[in-house]
């Protein structure tokens, strides 16, 4: 049985390139770019007026000359005007270009304007006071977003405002998620007293609809047969193999046996933590096999602590672990295994404060919903102090 800290080690060595494919600008949030984006041209490509008012020359104001007659008026979206007389002024729109000459805007909360002239009521103006010069934010040829950039809504805008209408993004591995026993009904159906629904696949599906990924999914009984004839098939077409139980030691947990049986590799089955000891992972070629246990508790957070810096480092990103919290009470465990403990977060002061909220074990699914989070607690100890600061495995 190996340590967390070696399991994710390992997971990480595993790690496959599926190289980029080209998408819809629209489809592209929270995928993972593989191209740098630069500007097209100068940001802002213009002077642009940052507030409704008069552009006026800034010299004659300075001599004294308070009253301006506006010789026209400068639209966003319409072409550069001229400023002709430099003891006029332009009415100007925010976002539109600074007319040329123009080297100041007076916003209209400063300025009375009575028969075609504007009469500025203040003595303080700057040079290119409240207009956004050319080229300020980004130059043209600038990098703006660099390579293996998770997508997020301000790269939205910025791919927008350089015309990318599609985008080179990480392909995304191939996925089916597989779940296994006899006692699993569909969600529509009613459960015998002996049976329960499927909800492993369901939160599984969940979780990497969290990092964009779409899965197949299936469910196979406690069969060996029947286990080894599905997944052989499963293994030609897909990437990764996300299954939910059959990993233990009960006399139905066939799992292990039959992936030996179908030539994948064991790279590690059983891994000193709590809950998701039974966890086995392994690889056949570009296969990549992750075996969760089938309690609901196990298979969530082995998923996010193992999965999610897999498909990470798969995709291009660097993954490390930077979320940590404070413990908010003293909390106790005995055995020498690393534990993830749900708690409830707390915003306090500038400090992420983690409440336990342990629940009864593995299969307490329903404690998920009480919670927002896992702290990772390291093994080697069994008294864990409030104040002390531990790794975070957010979920919400």
């Amino acid at each position: 049985m190996i340590t967390s800290e070696k399991a994710l080690e390992i997971i990480l060595t595993q790690t496959e390139d599926f190289g980029v494919e080209k998408i819809d600008l629209k489809d592209s949030l929270g995928r993972i770019l593989k191209e740098e984006i630069v500007a097209d041209r100068d940001f802002p490509p213009f002077h642009r007026a940052s507030m409704d008012g008069i552009a006026i020359t800034v010299e004659p104001f300075n001599k004294g000359i308070r009253k301006f007659k506006i010789e026209g008026v400068q639209a966003a979206g319409s072409p550069q005007l001229t400023l002709e007389d430099p003891n006029n002024c332009i009415e100007v729109m925010t976002g539109a270009m600074a007319p040329i000459n123009s080297e100041a805007v007076i916003p209209y909360e400063l300025v009375e304007i009575e028969n075609g002239v504007a009469k500025v009521n203040t003595n303080d103006i700057k040079y290119f006071q409240n207009i956004h010069r050319k080229g300020l934010d980004r130059k043209k040829e600038d990098i703006l977003i660099q390579k293996n950039t998770i997508i997020s809504a301000a790269e939205i805008g910025v791919l927008a405002t350089v015309g990318k209408t599609t985008v080179q993004v990480a392909r995304n591995p191939k996925v089916m998620l597989i779940s296994t026993g006899d006692e699993l009904v569909e969600i529509d159906q009613t459960p015998a007293d002996y049976q329960i629904r499927r909800s492993n696949i369901h939160t599984l599906v969940a979780i990497l609809d969290m990092i964009n990924t779409k899965a197949d999914t299936i469910h196979i009984a406690d069969d060996k047969p029947l286990l080894k004839q599905k997944i052989e098939t499963i293994l030609n077409h897909y990437d990764v193999l996300l299954f939910s139980g059959a990993v233990s030691k009960g006399k139905f947990d066939f799992l292990p046996e039959v992936l030996d049986e179908l030539g994948v590799k064991k790279l590690f089955h059983k891994v000193r933590q709590r809950p998701g000891k039974p966890f086995w992972f392994g690889k056949k070629e570009d296969t990549t096999v992750f075996a969760f246990p089938g309690n609901p508790v196990s298979t969530f957070v082995s998923c996010m602590k193992y999965f999610y810096p897999w498909f990470q480092r798969s995709t291009g990103i660097n993954y490390q672990n930077n979320n940590f919290a404070i413990l908010a009470k003293d909390f106790n465990f005995k055995p020498d295994l690393t534990y993830f403990l749900q708690v409830k977060l707390e915003n306090k002061n500038g400090q992420l404060l983690a409440h336990p909220i342990a629940g009864h074990g593995s299969g307490d699914l329903a404690n998920l919903v009480d919670n927002d989070a896992f702290i990772e607690l390291p093994t080697g100890k069994q008294s864990f102090s409030k104040g002390e600061v531990f790794p975070l495995i957010e979920y919400r």
